[in-house]
């Protein structure tokens, strides 16, 4: 009796055991072992987790670290197991680029199809290296434009577009084919970003002769300059072209020098019309008013890359010659022109040069682009002779569009990533479940329904991205949410700083993620770095401050909007400069407006980082919503921006000490 009692005993604690579902910290466990490679502590755990709602996660995780090494019969067999979910498709761009690397092109040609995400740039070339290979002239007929544009907007040379161009360069000339002069434009274009391995690789397909000479050049671009008399073939003109680029980026003035005096005549014109073009952007982007005098050596601006052009568009702007800024705009790609960066631009331009039909043709052009969707849209629509205001909200999701994106597996998943704190792996199988499973992703409603559920569970920056996606509704509740209302407000009035502001700002620098870190050691939802912090919490009074606080919410609040005031009130009150000192730091922002006397947008529109000009863009677009939000009334982005210029010499001198 008593053995039979033991024996049920085991029994029921078995099924027990078997019954309890997958912990979460072997999930964690996981990941840990992922990010560490250690592949015996993954395959020992896999077992435990079957069952569990990310178990495609972690049998991702497992045989990602052996995909070298695993069969095709296991990888097949991982693609059943898990059909159409976010990992099947992330395993199986990994096993495309691992075939292209092992140039297996009959298992690559077996498996693309399936591919759903279709948004890796190495496979798709590969892709049209095995189109090219077997199809031949029954290629289509963009399959050469296709492997250009993705081989030359590489940041790093990778092995899928370099094969492709390579293969396509060899095969000769001809509609479809790409030729020598394309790898030339590569080279340019990989020295002019400091990418020495896409240099080499793209000098090797035009001229294996020349790459020992890239070491000289490299090394001193202008003493290898000065140790070339005299030019003759093509090679040669490529390399002191790709030397002028080289020496531009650290002494523009020699560039132009060595250029004008000694090696213009002997360059081609197109040659010489792209090193004019990056001695222009160079100074353009050091904000120098010779910029337009070297453009203005360039004799066919159809030469010139989006880029170049889009620089002198900036330093025409800086300087008001508005025939200028209609010139470079015209000579972009149809592609750049349409940005609503350059439509605006285009139809000031216009405006300004007067004339019924350039007015006709500016309104047009406002037109398309006006709407409270963003920065330049906001902008033209006040061009137009309407504010800002809250478009009215789409029509309520019904339980039925709700309860269809509770029941997505891929966005369920998700959830629980980040929930768990596996922030990444969630964003990414959020993204895919939103926007890759299917071509043209999630239709508006679908992106509404899937935005709220996001919002319901406070993940604000999958709630705001995701809402930001739709096209034709607009809910701003979604895109700009107001967790922690009364903190953020309170505060604000508190320092006599505007909310909307301080909104403006939070939304861009971390979408409202309370333990958001950048990759330079920022904290919360602020961003506050540490010795910024410190310096701040002195000069508000905040005793016994730790850095451990940034993470608490109302201290990173008090911190970041005290530093904001403080930045704010050292830059004369402006709000686009203030924003561009909270992102760059003070000083830059200080030597940035010095020159003339500009609207703002023009001098945001200058700012010489990316990251910083988009940032000043996107917080003052969002200030003025959130404005609108908060108090009802129709808004004015021009307003908050007001103009730039150098500070006014009767003002006190700028707090040097601001961090």
């Amino acid at each position: 009796m008593k053995l039979l009692r033991i024996l049920t005993l085991i029994s029921v604690t078995a099924a027990c055991q078997a019954q309890t579902p997958p912990r979460d910290d072997l999930i964690l466990e996981m990941h840990q072992a992922f990010r560490q490679g250690n592949r015996p502590r993954l395959a020992q755990l896999l077992p435990a987790v079957r069952g569990h709602a990310l178990e495609p996660w972690a049998a991702y995780w497992e045989m990602k670290v052996r995909l070298d090494t695993a069969t095709a019969q296991e990888v097949q067999d991982f693609f059943s197991r898990y059909p159409g979910t976010y990992q099947e498709d992330r395993l199986r761009n990994d096993w495309l680029l691992l075939l292209g690397q092992r140039r297996d092109w009959t298992n690559f040609a077996a498996e693309y199809p399936k591919y759903r995400m279709n948004d890796d740039r190495e496979v798709r070339c590969y892709a049209l290296l095995v189109s090219h290979v077997r199809d031949g002239a029954a290629a289509p007929p963009g399959l050469a434009d296709e492997v250009r544009r993705n081989w030359l907007g590489q940041r790093e040379a990778d092995d899928g577009c370099t094969l492709a161009a390579s293969r396509l360069i060899a095969d000769g000339q001809g509609p479809r084919r790409l030729t020598v002069n394309d790898a030339w434009r590569k080279a340019r274009l990989a020295l002019e970003a400091n990418r020495p391995r896409a240099v080499a690789a793209a000098v090797e397909m035009a001229a294996p002769d020349a790459v020992p000479l890239l070491a000289e050049l490299n090394a001193s671009p202008a003493r290898f300059l000065v140790s070339r008399v005299t030019v003759a073939s093509k090679m040669r003109k490529e390399m002191i072209t790709l030397a002028l680029i080289k020496l531009a980026a650290s002494d523009a003035e020699n560039a132009a020098s060595q250029l004008e005096s000694k090696w213009g005549p002997q360059l081609s014109p197109e040659e010489r019309n792209w090193a004019w073009g990056v001695i222009g952007k160079q100074a353009a982007q050091r904000l120098g008013n010779d910029a337009l005098s070297h453009y203005a050596k360039v004799s066919r601006d159809a030469d010139l890359t989006d880029d170049m052009l889009a620089w002198k568009a900036r330093a025409a702007l800086r300087l008001a010659q508005w025939p200028t800024v209609l010139q470079a705009v015209n000579a972009m790609s149809e592609e750049a022109a349409a940005e609503p960066t350059w439509v605006y631009w285009k139809s000031r331009a216009l405006l300004a040069q007067g004339g019924d039909d350039r007015r006709a043709e500016a309104q047009r052009l406002l037109g398309s682009i006006a709407s409270v969707r963003g920065f330049y849209e906001q902008l033209a629509l006040e061009e137009l002779g309407h504010k800002i205001t809250v478009p009215a909200h789409p029509a309520a999701l019904t339980p039925q569009e709700k309860e269809a994106a509770l029941q997505n597996a891929g966005l369920a998943r998700a959830l629980q990533a980040i929930g768990l704190g596996i922030r990444a792996e969630g964003v990414r199988e959020w993204n895919y479940s939103t926007n890759l499973i299917r071509p043209g992703g999630m239709t508006d409603r679908e992106l509404l329904a899937a935005a709220q559920l996001a919002c319901d569970r406070e993940i604000w920056d999958r709630c705001i991205n995701t809402s930001e996606r739709t096209r034709g509704e607009f809910d701003f509740d979604q895109r700009f949410p107001m967790p922690f209302r009364e903190s953020v407000v309170r505060r604000s009035r508190e320092i006599a700083l505007d909310p909307a502001y301080v909104y403006g700002l939070i939304r861009q620098e971390s979408r409202f993620i309370m333990d958001a870190r950048s990759h330079v050691g920022a904290s919360g939802l602020m961003q506050v770095m540490p010795a910024t912090a410190r310096w701040t919490a002195r000069r508000i009074g905040m005793a016994n401050f730790s850095i451990e606080q940034l993470n608490d919410r109302d201290t990173n609040i008090a911190i970041g909007t005290g530093y904001l005031k403080l930045v704010l009130d050292d830059l004369d009150g402006s709000m686009p400069l203030a924003a561009a000192a909270y992102n760059a730091g003070p000083g830059r922002p200080r030597s940035w407006r010095n020159g003339p006397v500009m609207e703002a947008a023009a001098w945001a529109e200058n700012v010489p980082f990316n990251e910083t000009r988009d940032y000043v863009k996107k917080v003052l677009s969002n200030t003025t919503t959130y404005a609108a939000i908060l108090t009802g009334q129709p808004q004015s982005l021009k307003a908050r921006l007001g103009t730039v210029g150098p500070r006014d010499a009767s003002r006190p001198e700028p707090n040097r000490e601001l961090p």
